[in-house]
């Protein structure tokens, strides 16, 4: 590859990334899909683990329905190529409000995660989710 194509790359891996976050915030499931592999694996730690693209989509599905507003903010991606598979780690930080817009939690954490490049463009294939922090928001702040 040139420096050019794995600029390429690696844009087009954040851009994977941060459609995640678009996704959850949005409640746009169809594109969370895009993001993941049709049989990805996925570990959350406490949270849980999911296998497949239905598997995770339906777990954010059911655990946002009676949420209020989410902004999941990441930083820090920094990719490793390997042909048509990559390496990334991004830092989370990430605001959960409850439907009554007044109470939530800050989480903060990394994600490591394994992507591969596919006719449809590149993909997380295995994803890691390291909790680092999670804080109360009270009322009115």
């Amino acid at each position: 590859m040139t420096a050019a194509t794995d600029r390429d790359a690696k844009q087009d891996i954040a851009e994977v990334l941060v459609r995640y976050t678009a996704a959850i915030d949005r409640r746009d499931w169809d594109l969370l899909r895009t993001c993941f592999t049709e049989d990805c694996r996925a570990d959350y730690g406490g949270i849980g683990s999911w296998r497949g693209v239905d598997g995770i989509t339906d777990y954010m599905v059911t655990a946002h329905a009676g949420m209020g507003h989410t902004l999941h903010r990441l930083s820090n991606i920094v990719v490793s190529l390997d042909g048509d598979a990559a390496d990334a780690r991004s830092y989370v930080d990430a605001v959960v409000m409850a439907a009554d817009g007044r109470s939530g939690i800050n989480a903060m954490g990394f994600y490591d995660d394994r992507l591969e490049r596919t006719g449809a463009g590149w993909r997380i294939a295995e994803r890691r989710f390291t909790r680092v922090h999670v804080g109360a928001l009270a009322a009115g702040t």
